[in-house]
């Protein structure tokens, strides 16, 4: 901080065109970071996008079993929830420009423990390439459903 007040004092305009670099970093940064929005995966149920691509990395918000096409929760079994899952995240990494080969970190989500095996069956069809993950059990998720999945993916540019 003794830096800027000095900068202030010893020239206030070199202040200035400081202040205007770093302004124009932050738009530069945020003019970078993209929203994806898809109609082919649910949209978001609260404040928040289903991701974003920045730095060449896609974001994506979890992602739990609901028909975009009906906007509810049809899927059932632990089996039938997962397919869905990764349908609405195929969805999304689509419209980031991207896809399942490309991710490199996976969170899942477990509504109970014992669909661990069951889960990992549908999830191996299509995360071929093994990226990292964490699955974690969690007391009860939105709409009551079995699953959710977060991903981050590289996207190429």
């Amino acid at each position: 901080m003794e830096i800027l007040r000095d900068l202030w004092y010893s020239d206030s305009s070199v202040f200035r065109a400081f202040l205007t670099l770093k302004k124009l970093e932050k738009e530069r940064v945020v003019k970078e970071m993209k929203i994806v929005a898809t109609e082919k995966a649910p949209k978001a149920l609260g404040p928040y996008s289903q991701g974003y691509v920045h730095g060449g990395m896609f974001y994506s918000a979890g992602q739990i079993p609901i028909n975009p096409a009906t906007d509810t929760v049809e899927a059932e079994t632990i089996e039938e929830q997962t397919e869905q899952v990764c349908k609405n995240l195929a969805a999304v990494l689509e419209a980031a420009g991207t896809d399942f080969d490309h991710v490199v970190k996976t969170t899942c989500f477990l509504a109970d423990m014992g669909d661990f095996a069951a889960f990992n069956e549908v999830y191996a069809k299509y995360f071929t390439s093994r990226p990292a993950r964490s699955c974690v059990a969690v007391k009860t998720l939105p709409k009551n459903v079995r699953c959710e999945v977060e991903l981050i993916a590289a996207v190429e540019e």
